[in-house]
């Protein structure tokens, strides 16, 4: 059985501001582009890894929801505690300085890990951690 990560989703709360940073900052393809139902969702990759695909999704992606469910996923978000995605790169530092150079929000600046990784960490646009892995 072989079994491989297709997709992931990540909550976002304004898809223009997420799509500046996760095209523009950090260089991934837009995949497709969907509205429905006054929702979006934006797919995302990266171009060496055609396989594998992130989509930006609305926080509480269904029209029943109740404004108290919608109210509370909004302040998940907004705490930065819904989701967190961890990206390789071949060059911790240089990504580093790229995304702290646009206005990234820093939550680590790179640092060896005893676990035999170099690594740094940002919240996106919408809160979320994501972390920079260099092996």
């Amino acid at each position: 059985m072989n079994i491989k990560v297709s997709t992931c989703f990540i909550a976002v709360d304004d898809h223009d501001k997420a799509l500046a940073f996760y095209r523009d900052v950090l260089g991934l393809e837009v995949r497709n582009d969907v509205a429905y139902e006054g929702m979006r969702w934006v797919t995302l990759g990266a171009p060496a890894q055609p396989e594998v695909s992130i989509v930006l999704e609305p926080p509480l992606a269904d029209p029943n929801a109740s404004p108290a469910d919608r109210q509370a996923m909004a302040e998940l978000l907004a705490k930065g505690l819904l989701r967190a995605v961890l990206f390789d790169t071949d060059d911790c530092d240089a990504t580093f300085e790229r995304i702290r150079a646009a206005g990234g929000e820093v939550l680590q600046e790179p640092v060896d890990q005893p676990y035999g990784v170099r690594d740094c960490a940002f919240r996106d646009p919408a809160g979320n951690m994501l972390r920079f892995i260099q092996r």
